[in-house]
């Protein structure tokens, strides 16, 4: 099992008041699944995201990646994690506007420590799985909204991660881009990635192939599907 989660609970303090954000939460997500995790605001879905990330750590229970106890791990191995086996995708993209495409792409690679001539053409087949090949050497403000987000999968892809996580992949752009972007998705999960998307949009969510929906910090609904539906 890739990720297990079991009586996951986190609690924010704000001033005086506690925020119940994930109760008891157990979900195993396996290899090469295809997970959209849905729900109204404040039900959790981010801050579920953020623990899977590594990005957030829980108030109580078991994170286990690939049978690590996630809670083991000291800073510098959590950064690797991140760096290695998580690929993040955001809503509003996190580009380097004066970075050309190949450069942004490289970025992950730079702090890997990869050579220089190995990690610009590890960045180059990443944007030629995403279809930008012709636009390796232009800048953000030189692509278009989906250019941008196909910027940024290349660049979660870049490491060849374990997982790539989705934030709203979707939420700035219209819906023809969008759908653009979530075959991209679809066909990486083909190729055998896992994706664990976050999203409010129902039509976006049934790309996946399974969708676990959050509510009051709990989960409400996990359905399993046979196949995505098309756009």
């Amino acid at each position: 099992m890739m990720i297990e989660v079991r009586n996951l609970t986190k609690i924010y303090q704000i001033g005086t008041v506690e925020v119940v954000a994930l109760r008891d939460i157990d979900l195993d997500i396996d290899k090469n699944e295809y997970v959209a995790i849905m729900g109204p605001s404040g039900s959790g879905k981010s801050t579920l995201m953020n623990i899977l990330g590594c990005l957030d750590t829980p108030t109580s229970g078991t994170y286990r990646l690939n049978g690590t106890l996630v809670s083991e791990l000291n800073d510098d191995q959590l950064a690797d994690i991140r760096n290695h086996e998580i690929g993040f995708v955001f809503q509003t993209f996190n580009l380097l506007p004066r970075a050309t495409a190949l450069h942004n792409v490289e970025l992950p690679l730079v702090y890997a420590g990869v050579p220089a001539a190995k990690r610009r053409e590890m960045a180059k087949i990443a944007l030629e799985r995403v279809g930008l090949a012709d636009r390796m050497h232009h800048k953000p403000n030189e692509l278009s909204g989906g250019q941008r987000q196909r910027v940024a999968i290349a660049r979660a892809l870049v490491n060849n991660p374990s997982i790539i996580l989705a934030d709203e992949p979707t939420g700035n752009l219209d819906t023809r881009t969008g759908d653009e972007i979530m075959k991209i998705f679809t066909a990486l999960h083909e190729q055998g990635n896992t994706i664990i998307l976050v999203t409010h949009e129902e039509y976006i969510a049934e790309h996946a192939r399974r969708i676990v929906r959050l509510r009051d910090g709990r989960i409400e609904v996990d359905e399993r599907f046979e196949a995505a539906a098309e756009a």
